[in-house]
């Protein structure tokens, strides 16, 4: 399947699924974040509720295998920088997660990587930048052309494939 077909290519075209996962220090962003996608029309889920200490991976696996699934188009992974549910997430075939930190990180990783995952850290960002960084990440389109090859190619190593093949 090309990186545009799917739910996760146009976000233009309606309100998406999407399910948002955190640790117990991205907990209170989780559920805000849940609300304003619910506000702005679209199906907002949290799985994995922490109580009390818990650890990303396993809220990494969940939102990535709603993602593989197509139970979900998009996800939110919340931890206290967002690099670890990155890279936890990132091991889920089919998820492009990518750690965002201002909106030209949140568009460009939609519009030139086609993520589909958005992870954020609760330490460093206010709730208003998360939901603003969460906005602009559901509002991108992936541009496709050029971006599409090397998306093929992100593919082809997850696959287990040399990736200089790919035209």
């Amino acid at each position: 399947m090309s990186t545009t077909e799917g739910p996760d290519s146009n976000p233009a075209s309606g309100p998406a699924k999407v399910v948002i996962g955190s640790d117990h220090r991205g907990a209170d962003a989780a559920a805000s974040i849940a609300e304003a996608l619910r506000r702005s029309g679209h199906q907002a889920q949290v799985v994995g509720a922490c109580e009390g200490p818990c650890d990303y991976p396993e809220p990494a696996w969940q939102v990535g295998q709603q993602i593989r699934s197509g139970d979900a188009d998009r996800g939110v992974l919340v931890c206290g920088t967002g690099i670890g549910m990155s890279i936890a997430a990132n091991k889920v075939p089919g998820v492009r997660a990518a750690v965002v930190h201002d909106e030209m990180t949140a568009q460009l990783s939609r519009a030139h990587n086609n993520a589909n995952v958005i992870c954020l850290s609760a330490d460093l960002l206010g709730a208003r930048d998360m939901d603003k960084l969460v906005q602009v990440f559901m509002d991108t389109a992936f541009e496709g052309g050029r971006h599409e090859r090397r998306v093929n190619k992100i593919t082809d190593i997850e696959q287990g494939h040399d990736p200089a093949g790919q035209a």
